[in-house]
């Protein structure tokens, strides 16, 4: 991957983080009704990280009845190690399966040393989907940071 594709999903992946966190401070100002979910998900992924990190991976997408495969790759900034990420949890905003794909924006905090890790993740794509994931992680890893991670339905 060319440094500058690198660079610009650095930089997409820091503003996702501005925002997530801008977010989250309006939130606690309002109170709402919690959304219902549309869907879950499951993921597998491997993850490595010396200041950079990267990770590949599947998952499916349980919709309206049907499962749907997917790949997810990602670049992120942040952590050091290596790890094995099993997730699983909600999808929100989802109205086609098809909507799924794109580039999320992650904000983590987690951490694995050998089998006794565990983290929460917020993922949102530029379609609105909200994955609200659980992680369990084995390994060796410290993960502080903003990831970019690409999800496409296998055909």
């Amino acid at each position: 991957m060319r440094a500058s594709r690198v660079r610009r999903r650095v930089q997409q992946a820091i503003f996702i983080m501005a925002i997530a966190v801008g977010t989250a401070s309006q939130a606690g100002a309002q109170i709402s009704p919690s959304p219902q979910p549309s869907g879950r998900v499951s993921i597998e992924q491997v993850q490595m990280a010396f200041i950079g990190s990267a990770a590949v991976g599947g998952g499916k997408l349980y919709f309206r009845g049907r499962s749907y495969p997917f790949t997810i790759n990602g670049l992120g900034v942040g952590g050091i190690g290596a790890s094995r990420l099993e997730a699983s949890g909600q999808v929100y905003q989802l109205a086609r399966a098809r909507d799924l794909e794109g580039v999320y924006g992650q904000v983590r905090v987690g951490w694995a040393l050998a089998n006794q890790g565990d983290g929460r993740l917020w993922l949102q794509n530029d379609k609105g989907v909200v994955l609200r994931l659980n992680a369990k992680r084995q390994g060796l890893m410290l993960a502080l940071g903003a990831d970019a991670v690409r999800i496409q339905l296998m055909r």
